[in-house]
């Protein structure tokens, strides 16, 4: 257990350094603006799984990939000075897909959700109507309920 906290420590101060780094000391003009999303450190510790997202459609996301691989070699031993550590991991760097992977989810879910209102007859207006707040137009003419909470004024 003590060995897995080490670790995600560790995995958060690479994942900050190499924000940095990135950020402001990489001058390969293929990495762009990129946030490093995520790092992942082997149990030994000798290898760091870095996960990142690339800003903008300036260049591809494997070219980004390979210009983040080519200054691996200055990231690792920038990452094992500032963090003081013996043996620096050697970098491995992914796309992370999770943020296109949970927009496609939702993306799936709303047509889910579409799809049973209009089987169920419920349409948008009603649906909007429910949810309306009490001082909206229309508001007044809805019935008071005795359970239902007075507003302060």
């Amino acid at each position: 257990m003590a060995g897995s906290a080490r670790r995600e420590r560790i995995e958060g101060e690479v994942q900050r350094v190499l924000s940095a780094l990135v950020a402001r000391e990489v001058r390969d003009p293929r990495v762009g603006n990129v946030t490093i999303t995520a790092v992942q450190l082997a149990p030994d510790l000798s290898v760091a799984r870095v996960y990142f997202l690339p800003f903008g459609a300036q260049h591809p996301a494997d070219e980004v990939r390979a210009g983040l691989a080519s200054a691996a070699g200055y990231l690792r031993g920038e990452v094992g000075r500032r963090l003081s550590l013996r043996h620096a991991p050697r970098l491995e760097f992914v796309v992370d897909r999770h943020l296109e992977e949970a927009s496609q989810l939702t993306a799936l879910i709303d047509r889910a959700v579409s799809g049973d209102r209009a089987r169920s007859g419920e349409g948008v207006d009603e649906a909007a109507s429910a949810t309306a707040p009490a001082d909206a137009p229309g508001a007044a003419d809805a019935p008071d309920r005795a359970d239902d909470p007075k507003p302060v004024a």
